[in-house]
């Protein structure tokens, strides 16, 4: 209707699912990334939770749209079944023969029990997906996790996913399917979209529709109040969004504004949101009074409280200096911008030997690049054009320079921070702006950082060793999962891997190479960041 008033190729926010406007968030990525993980993990049970309207159907798509082709799908979307019921409808989705007219479990189950069988004999796969699944009976979901004995000495026949709204996950925490619970191997819970999603969300669908580059339907304000109004919601936001256009297309105007918004959210979703709104005012405004309250009894008592600081002051500096120092990531370093240049360049034992101290906690060995192989640290020596790709590493470099009279040195960057680097000096640590090392980096940079157990190098897809082990270890402990026996490296693996690689912003090839595996222990905190090595730094200087 609105549509062609707005320059637009079609309504762009219809509840529908249309694969055309699909929109990926970070966390539907990362949803997508458990479940494809938990398939090839070898059976048991994958949940996924989510409010009304979050995406999980989204989810749910893209999934199928990714299942490897040895893999037989059954899908049951009305959970409100019988035991029986479910049984048979699963082997109805399974194509499984069975006596139409039984009503024996016991002959169901042999009968998918034979199928199983035969499906594993051939390299198949079998999944169960069951959508709403928080309507399923007690009785039922036990029955359903008896299906999952069904195994071979290797591993089980059946992967069954769980797709429910939040309840579902109280309901499993009940004492009487403890064992159920205790079988999930994945469960992730979507959220809603946040405010930077949300305007990425509305926009990517306006685009889809053939919205013009640089045009916008929606004023910032529109889209905060959207997103407070909607909670970040998808559904909601579609309905809210379309009738906000409607509203704008009545009025003849070309962009929605916050009252469109209001008066929109007033007829679909009545007052009920926009007075909850003003309750949550309310209570804030009483917050700021009981605040206020607060910073006054702070600052009465703010005069006794220093007088007994300045008398434990003595006695903590003491115990500071008794104890080995350990300074938070949080912790800020002193860092100055010196008027008088310092020594910025070292020699290149030196700067090894500052990289090694601000990189890890072990005493400096005698080799520093390569390594002894004990302390599972690789030395990588590169080359790079610009700062962003030594900034992304977030761990501290060691820059190859040449001098004004052609020496060769080396300038150590423990941090980055905008146009500006963190150098570690003569003098200390210091702010020098990225443009004055430029005059002296020759593009050539070396760092330090953890290699995983076997890893030798890149590892591509059929692969196996105790390197893909180890991998995969690291994307189970990423994804909260348990994780059976991993050799060898197969296209679950390679799916995780690849979703991975495109949400780091990282060349998707599937392949797991330096860049990867960096990204991978930054995600998993393995090894120190340019945060930790900063206070290390700034640590080991006041202590010279």
């Amino acid at each position: 209707m609105y549509h062609k008033h707005f320059g637009l190729n079609d309504a762009p926010f219809s509840i529908s699912v249309n694969p055309r406007y699909l929109f990926m968030s970070q966390r539907h990525r990362d949803a997508l990334a458990h479940l494809l993980y938990g398939v090839g993990g070898g059976g048991g049970f994958i949940l996924l939770t989510g409010e009304v309207g979050t995406g999980k159907t989204t989810v749910n798509r893209c999934l199928l749209e990714q299942l490897p082709d040895t893999t037989d799908l059954a899908i049951i979307l009305n959970p409100a079944l019988s035991a029986l019921e479910l049984l048979a409808t699963a082997c109805d989705e399974l194509d499984i023969d069975y006596p139409k007219q039984t009503e024996s479990l016991k002959a169901l189950t042999d009968a998918l029990h034979q199928f199983l069988l035969a499906n594993f004999e051939k390299g198949r796969k079998t999944v169960l997906m069951i959508d709403e699944a928080q309507h399923l009976d007690f009785d039922v979901l036990e029955q359903i996790r008896l299906l999952t004995n069904l195994e071979t000495n290797e591993e089980k026949l059946l992967q069954i996913i769980l797709i429910g709204q939040p309840e579902l996950t109280e309901k499993l925490a009940r004492p009487e399917l403890r064992q159920l619970n205790q079988r999930i191997t994945a469960r992730y819970n979507l959220q809603p979209l946040n405010q930077d999603e949300t305007t990425a969300y509305i926009r990517h669908r306006l685009e889809v529709a053939g919205l013009a580059g640089g045009v916008s339907l929606f004023d910032r304000g529109a889209v905060r109040q959207i997103h407070a109004l909607t909670r970040g919601i998808p559904r909601l936001i579609n309905v809210l969004c379309d009738r906000a256009l409607l509203g704008a297309y009545g009025q003849k105007r070309n962009q929605v504004n916050r009252s469109l918004v209001r008066h929109a959210a007033n007829e679909v979703f009545g007052d009920a949101r926009q007075s909850d709104s003003r309750g949550r005012m309310r209570v804030w405004g009483a917050g700021v009074v009981v605040l206020s309250l607060a910073i006054a009894l702070v600052a009465v008592n703010l005069e006794q409280f220093s007088v007994v600081l300045k008398e434990e002051k003595v006695s903590t500096t003491a115990q500071v200096e008794a104890q080995e120092a350990v300074v938070p990531e949080s912790a800020e370093p002193i860092v100055t911008r010196e008027p008088t240049q310092p020594n910025w360049e070292l020699g290149e034992a030196v700067g090894l030997s500052k990289l090694w101290l601000a990189a890890s906690d072990l005493p400096v060995p005698a080799s520093i690049c390569p390594p002894p192989p004990i302390t599972g640290l690789r030395c990588t020596v590169t080359n790079a054009q610009v700062w962003n790709d030594l900034a992304s590493l977030n761990r501290p470099v060691l820059l190859a320079t040449v001098t004004a009279d052609k020496f060769q040195g080396a300038i150590l960057v423990v941090q980055f921070e905008g146009a500006d680097a963190v150098v570690w000096s003569d003098r200390g640590l210091i702010l020098v702006p990225l443009s004055d090392l430029a005059t002296a980096w020759t593009g050539g940079y070396t760092f330090l950082w953890q290699v995983p157990k076997g890893w030798q190098g890149p590892i591509a897809p059929g692969e196996s060793g105790l390197a893909v082990s180890t991998i995969a270890e690291m994307f189970a402990t990423l994804d909260g999962m348990t994780l059976g026996d991993v050799s060898v490296y197969g296209p679950a693996l390679e799916a995780r891997v690849r979703l991975f690689q495109q949400s780091e912003g990282l060349d998707v090839d599937g392949v797991i190479g330096e860049r990867t595996v960096l990204r991978l222990n930054t995600r998993l905190g393995i090894g120190l960041t340019s945060a930790r090595a900063l206070s290390r730094a700034q640590l080991w200087a006041e202590s010279r």
